[in-house]
């Protein structure tokens, strides 16, 4: 496997994308069922969401601290937080939920965030040397 030097910006992405993840798979496990009258969102959705995001979060902080990593496993970082962007508009034109005008704010605004710590790893993956075998 190809193995990089993590970049600056690539390791300090990807920690600040495992907060935030962190921050809201807790807030939508623990939160589920205030958060969907408020947004109209279905609460298992709230809570599967919110539980992927834990692992998911420790996963890359782990990354985040490691001077090296592979370089396919960090694509795969950012190609999961396209995913994510795309999913969640999905969710929104798809018809599958009703989700207030809360609802959809919060699935933009998360969205945007998410596309913007893409972005970073995307430049900063760009940014990493390769490492010697």
């Amino acid at each position: 496997m190809m193995t990089i030097h993590s970049s600056p910006l690539l390791r300090q992405a990807l920690v600040a994308d495992a907060t935030t993840s962190a921050a809201f798979g807790l807030l939508m496990l623990i939160g589920a069922g205030p958060l969907s009258g408020i947004l109209g969102l279905p609460e298992m959705l709230l809570r599967i969401a919110g539980a992927l995001l834990l692992p998911y979060s420790a996963f890359i902080g782990w990354l985040g601290i490691r001077e090296q990593i592979g370089k396919p496993v960090a694509w795969a970082v950012v190609l999961g937080n396209a995913l994510w962007v795309a999913d969640s508009l999905l969710l929104l034109v798809s018809g599958w939920v009703q989700p207030t005008s809360a609802g959809y704010a919060f699935v933009i605004a998360q969205a945007l965030v998410v596309l913007m710590y893409a972005e970073f790893q995307y430049v900063g993956l760009r940014r990493s040397t390769e490492a010697m075998a």
